[in-house]
């Protein structure tokens, strides 16, 4: 790809830019829009319809953008929680990584790349003409010394970032100790679930529950619910599971992670979620049915993973001029013509996997619910993974290698020429990766900005619904954003030293991405749960990958240029870098799988001075309640009187 057809994608959604923040602007204003862009702000009543026609209305102003930009973490944390806390810092994380990398990118290795001469020289008077990979390390000269530049800039830049990546897990995990011990007493503090209880005729689930947590858990069992499956054969169903409850957090806590009984299948505990995040279908299922159930998951992900190629397949013919030549012999008149070449190659290809990319999340989180999890945070968390690998692998991965399933799982057997076949075949896709971050990274922020389905779907259903209609506020799809921003992430890491020239464009992602998720916490998305920071591990992680392949890469990039000096000094830098993983791994990772005794047993003490605590253990044993769920018995626990939660 030669700069010109880079300049027509850009100056295509530079354009498309100014006309979604102005329209964004204006239609914001209109009170029959706000259920889709202040929907937050309407349900709380903070705002409201204004049916006086204003001039005002119609002229765009920037206002909204100033009052993202200067929103606290404090206010941030009140309006969207831990979660959306991490999630902005994600975003500021990355900003932080391609500012500093992006200085060395630009101002050091653009121009070292471009003095060399190995493909093509420089053409300043001419700078449109110029292909894309003057500007990468393809265009340094086999054993240049200028290599060494590249070098020093990989082990600098993986310094910085390892130093980013201790600082935040350490910041974050102490928020969520912090949120943990600045919390009132909740439900699924004190509860956990039991699933596969033993019964004999002689004594009923109810009676089974009762006898075995009063002779193990004397002190701190309180009280307990069985659960049943509600249906017209509910007499002829045995869905063997409680809710057990206790008196203190650290009894739950010791009762949900240890094995109650000597057959693993039987009396099988696990933490239950917060009222409202609880999803009911697998409370009731089996081990065996939660164990198939999770192998059908795996081979759906997959077959899902897998056969998603065809559109990256489709995607690369669109980018090789020569391939659509020869499957399509009528366009060849076409294709000689400079901006419709330039339009097929540079813009078209991002565009149509963009639009294929928009199945992804839907299904993963489809198939994460037929998982086994009881907690719809779970379901999303793994959903959240699912997307992140089906993306790496088939946008990142296919496209790098593009070819068959079977070139690729050939490339994964033969582990000793990865190093050498990433460092010829990611360079080559420099200029469709500098262009799909211009067309999808720019693009999927303003579609989140502009609502363009929320706005449709409004338009449509006005003429049916009323104004005093409930507004339904939205909770974000963490398991559709949180890899979007993380794939942006690895391909910087990735690139900045082959082609820096993909920095600038990252910062301008990230920068929209600041600013619009900002915005929609403000008037749009409201928390329906809370995993206190979980997605932490998942972005700490991914950085950590992008990492690694970014050193295998140059690993691979200096043998290719015959700098085997630097290639074998590349060596330590994966090593000491999943070192440190492992390091943050045992040093913060404990935090986010479960609290300390230290905090339970603090907490505990605490409540032993709440005056208010018999009043919430009256209201434990009915936080749980559900349509198609319905309590049969009570524990004759006299502790656990009585007061439902909800009069």
């Amino acid at each position: 790809m030669i700069v010109s057809a880079l300049l027509t994608s850009v100056g295509i959604n530079t354009a498309l830019c100014v006309l979604f923040f102005t329209c964004y602007s204006i239609l914001r204003k209109q009170p029959s829009n706000y259920k889709v862009y202040v929907p937050r702000l309407l349900a709380e009543g903070i705002s409201k319809r204004k049916k006086r026609f204003n001039l005002e209305r119609l002229i765009p102003s920037p206002d909204w953008v100033a009052k993202a930009w200067t929103l606290s973490e404090e206010e941030l944390f009140s309006l969207a929680g831990l979660d959306g806390v991490v999630f902005i810092r994600t975003i500021t994380f990355c900003l932080k990584i391609f500012t500093f990398a992006g200085i060395i990118g630009i101002l050091v290795l653009l121009p070292v790349n471009c003095w060399a001469n190995q493909m093509q020289e420089f053409d300043v008077t001419d700078f449109a003409d110029n292909s894309l990979d003057v500007f990468t390390i393809s265009n340094i000269n086999s054993g240049s010394n200028w290599l060494w530049v590249h070098f020093c800039a990989v082990y600098i830049v993986t310094g910085f970032i390892c130093l980013l990546l201790h600082h935040e897990y350490k910041y974050i995990a102490s928020k969520r100790i912090s949120h943990f011990h600045s919390s009132k007493p909740q439900p699924h503090q004190f509860t956990i679930l039991v699933r596969s209880i033993p019964t004999s005729s002689s004594c009923s689930v109810s009676e089974s529950v009762e006898s075995f947590f009063k002779e193990f858990y004397p002190s701190t069992y309180l009280s307990h619910v069985v659960i049943r499956h509600t249906s017209k054969i509910r007499s002829l169903l045995e869905a063997r599971a409680a809710f057990v409850f206790f008196k203190s957090r650290y009894g739950a806590a010791t009762a949900s992670h240890m094995q109650l009984s000597v057959n693993p299948t039987q009396w099988i505990t696990e933490p239950v979620p917060e009222p409202r995040d609880v999803y009911w279908p697998f409370f009731f299922e089996s081990f065996m049915r939660r164990w198939i159930s999770k192998l059908l998951a795996i081979v759906a992900t997959t077959f899902f993973t897998i056969s998603f190629l065809i559109p990256v397949v489709i995607v690369q013919g669109l980018v090789n001029l020569n391939q659509l030549e020869v499957l399509f012999p009528s366009l060849t008149s076409i294709l000689t013509i400079k901006f419709v070449t330039q339009i097929i190659t540079g813009y078209l290809p991002s565009l149509i996997l963009q639009l294929f990319l928009k199945v992804v999340p839907p299904v993963m989180r489809l198939i994460s619910s037929i998982q086994g999890y009881i907690s719809n945070s779970n379901i999303e968390i793994s959903a959240c993974n699912k997307v992140l690998s089906c993306t790496i692998w088939n946008v990142f991965l296919a496209t790098v290698f593009s070819g068959s399933v079977l070139t690729q799982l050939s490339l994964i057997l033969d582990l000793k020429s990865i190093p050498w076949k990433l460092a010829v075949s990611v360079p080559a896709q420099a200029s469709f990766f500098i262009t799909y971050v211009v067309t999808q990274g720019w693009t999927s922020v303003l579609s989140e900005l502009f609502r363009i389905i929320p706005l449709i779907c409004s338009l449509i259903s006005k003429p049916f619904t009323s104004p005093e209609h409930e507004i339904d506020v939205p909770s974000i799809p963490y398991h559709r954003d949180v890899p979007r921003v993380l794939f942006f992430g690895l391909l910087g890491i990735t690139y900045f030293f082959l082609a820096p020239l993909i920095l600038p464009f990252l910062l301008a992602y990230f920068c929209l991405a600041y600013i619009i998720y900002r915005n929609q916490f403000i008037n749009v998305y409201a928390p329906k749960y809370e995993t206190a920071g979980k997605y932490w591990p998942i972005v700490h992680n991914t950085m950590i990958f992008s990492l690694v392949l970014m050193q295998v890469i140059a690993m691979g990039s200096f043998a290719l240029k015959k700098l085997k000096p630097a290639s074998a000094w590349m060596l330590p830098l994966p090593v000491l870098t999943l070192l440190f993983n492992e390091y943050c791994r045992k040093r913060f990772l404990p935090v986010f799988i479960a609290y300390s005794v230290e905090s339970l047993i603090h907490k505990d003490r605490e409540d032993q001075k709440d005056t208010g605590m018999a009043e919430f253990y009256g209201k434990l044993v009915f936080a749980y309640k559900d349509p198609s769920l319905l309590p049969i018995q009570y524990s004759s626990n006299s502790d656990s009187l009585i007061t439902p939660l909800l009069s």
